[in-house]
This record gives C-alpha cells, sequence and structure tokens, in this order.
C-alpha cells in the first residue's frame, strides 16, 4: 500500500478513535448535568439531608467533602514535596531508588477499596480512630500520594538544567537553589498537579465508605471548638461525604425523592470537579505567562 494512503488511513482511525472518547465524554457528563441541574437550588445546598422525608439537602456532605480535601491535603502535600525533590535533585540511579519508583508505582495501582479496607483494618480497628475524618484523610494519602508525587517530581525535572547551573554559579547551596530558583520555576505544574489531584479525591468514594464512614450526624457551624465531638471542625467525628452520599442514596435511601437528590448531587460532583480541572489549566497558564513577562 503507497505509504501516503497508509498515513491517511491510521490518521482517520486516530481522528475517530479521539472522536469517539470526546463524544462518550461528553454524553456522560451531559446526562448527568441536564437530569441533576434541574434539581440544584439553594434550599438543597444548604439544608440538612433527611432520611425519610423529601426535601432534603447536602449541605453536611458537601462540607465534609471539602474538609476532608482540605485535610488530605495538608497531611500530603509536604510529604509528596519532600519526596518529589529527593526523587528530581537528589537521588541517585541506584537500587534504593528503584525501589522507592517502584513502590510509587504499586501504590498508584492499588484499587481505592484496596486502600480503604487497609485504612479500616489500621486505622479504624488497630489504631481506635473509628469511622472519622481524619481516618478517611490518612488513607486518601495514600491514595493520593503516588500522583502528587510524580507530578511534582515531573515539574522539577521540566526546568532546565542552565537554572541550576546559574544558582550554584552564584554561590548558592544546593537547597538554596532548589528553594529559590527550581520550585519556583516548576511552580505552576506543581498547583496543576495540585488541583488536579484534590479533583481526584473530592471525587473518591470507595476508600471512605471503610474510614470516614456513612452517616453524617448533625454539626453546629457556630460551633469553632475542635475538640466538641458537635462541633463542625472536629475531625474525629464521623462524616459522609458527597460522593458516599451518591452512592448510599441509589443503594439504601427511602426517601421519596431520592432520585432527585442522586441526580443533583451527582451534578454538583461533576460542577465541583469540572471547576478543578479547568481550574487547574487556568491558574497554571495564568502564573506561567505571569512569570514569564517578569523575565
Amino acid at each position: 500500500m503507497h505509504p501516503k494512503r497508509t498515513d491517511k488511513i491510521a490518521t482517520g482511525i486516530i481522528y475517530t478513535v479521539v472522536f469517539a472518547v470526546v463524544a462518550i465524554l461528553v454524553f456522560l457528563i451531559g446526562y448527568i448535568l441536564v437530569n441533576g441541574v434541574p434539581d440544584i437550588n439553594w434550599h438543597f445546598l444548604t439544608s440538612q439531608a433527611q432520611s425519610f422525608s423529601a426535601g432534603g439537602g447536602i449541605r453536611d456532605q458537601l462540607f465534609n467533602s471539602l474538609y476532608l480535601l482540605v485535610l488530605t491535603l495538608i497531611i500530603s502535600f509536604p510529604i509528596a514535596m519532600g519526596a518529589g525533590i529527593y526523587l528530581a535533585e537528589y537521588a541517585k540511579d541506584n537500587w534504593i531508588t528503584d525501589i522507592i519508583r517502584t513502590s510509587i508505582e504499586v501504590l498508584s495501582s492499588l484499587p481505592s477499596v484496596v486502600v480503604g479496607l487497609f485504612g479500616y483494618l489500621l486505622l479504624v480497628n488497630q489504631l481506635n480512630m473509628g469511622f472519622s475524618i481524619l481516618s478517611g484523610a490518612i488513607a486518601l494519602t495514600f491514595f493520593n500520594l503516588p500522583l502528587l508525587t510524580r507530578n511534582i517530581e515531573e515539574s522539577l525535572n521540566s526546568v532546565p538544567g542552565l537554572q541550576k547551573e546559574a544558582g550554584i554559579s552564584l554561590g548558592l547551596s544546593d537547597w538554596k537553589t532548589i528553594t529559590k530558583i527550581i520550585v519556583p520555576e516548576a511552580l505552576p505544574g506543581i498547583l496543576t498537579g495540585v488541583i488536579l489531584s484534590s479533583g481526584r479525591v473530592f471525587g473518591e468514594a470507595a476508600a471512605l465508605i471503610y474510614t470516614a464512614g456513612q452517616s453524617a450526624p448533625s454539626v453546629s457551624y457556630t460551633n469553632w471548638n475542635i475538640f466538641d465531638p458537635s462541633s463542625f471542625l472536629n475531625p474525629m467525628r464521623p462524616a459522609e461525604t458527597l460522593a458516599v452520599h451518591i452512592w448510599k442514596v441509589n443503594t439504601e435511601a427511602v426517601t421519596p425523592d431520592a432520585h432527585a437528590i442522586s441526580s443533583g448531587s451527582s451534578a454538583v460532583l461533576i460542577i465541583v470537579i469540572l471547576i478543578f480541572n479547568l481550574g487547574a489549566r487556568f491558574i497554571g497558564n495564568h502564573i506561567y505567562k505571569k512569570m514569564t513577562a517578569a523575565k
């Protein structure tokens, strides 16, 4: 067959596959939004969920998801940052580095339900932390670390070597060069990775069923005492997240408007994840352009 004809056929196949993938994605997102957006209103977002009567909302579930996300990032980001800097700047090509990279790859391939069962056995049972936001955050840290570490490492490796050489030639130590030159230069990529991993954490359900729990007890949003069980900031209270709430409504709910609650919750979840993804792209490009203009 003529090379040009072969190239046209291959190009056509690639475009067809890409179009099919995009079409499936648009169909799924569109279906969820078309069915769920009409059920979203201010009352739905700010009212407490109901177990038996109609008219419940997702106030606590939405807050729990955001609180769990913030706590997970507080735990996982420093660890991932340190691991990324070590792998990109200090690690030598030897068997120890190979073990670290293999461990990261294995951890990233674990199903979330396995991470949840591990968290249930270790955190909930052995360490007696119970079903709590903190247990869920630690479990999601294991789930989030591989993606975040690889992203930070790749962002640091993408910085041109001349940047580091310039810092060393000016008499800066390796640490000063990394913290003052390389990390700021890699900041757009690091921030993009953090936001993208946030979207992944926000939509996680399986790992949280076994760690954060499936109940959403009433909490006081005026009580700022972090040690009070009724406080919304208490990390040791059980917390049903939005993703877990969707699963629970579809499997166990007996409310008359279960379908509307499920559709509206799914639409809110999709909208938040889209905001994370589009926001990551926008913020990363904005910081990159700002840094480029300042040079």
